[in-house]
């Protein structure tokens, strides 16, 4: 998944939001450092949850996040603003993996997969049908 080429084209997202890039975010090289781009993917699917609980307010998902994956593809640049992209890449039994990528003019500069694991009263529960069928709704694009 994380090497499929599609995954580095913003068209294969079905969500994505602009953000900017602080001058704290650059390392010494002025690059965008690790640090920084963790906390653009956090800031990525903080939003994109905002949005789904806002169109679905029903749902009352409740999920954490299970694990964290960042592959560094190329050099982010301050003062430029990055395109952060989201999409479902799986939904399972109990959990969903979510595929992102930022982008700067244009390229992919970086690719995160994380896992989103559904949470009951006493720990990882069965994702409900509907909160389901609403993350197919924001699968990856072919």
């Amino acid at each position: 998944m994380r090497n499929d080429p599609r995954r580095r084209e913003l068209a294969a997202y079905p969500w994505s939001h602009e953000v900017a890039t602080r001058f704290s975010d650059m390392d010494i090289n002025r690059h965008l450092n690790n640090v920084a781009v963790a906390q653009l993917y956090e800031e990525t699917r903080v939003r994109f949850n905002w949005e789904l609980r806002g169109r679905c307010p029903e749902l009352k998902p409740r999920y954490l996040v299970g694990r964290v994956e960042i592959d560094y593809l190329g050099e982010g640049l301050y003062p430029l603003p990055v395109t952060a992209a989201y999409g479902v890449a799986s939904v399972g039994t109990s959990s969903f993996r979510v595929a992102m990528a930022l982008f700067q003019r244009g390229a992919c500069i970086g690719l995160c997969d994380t896992v989103m694991v559904h949470r009951g009263e006493a720990g990882p529960a069965p994702v409900p049908d509907a909160l389901r069928a609403v993350l197919g709704e924001w699968a990856l694009r072919p």
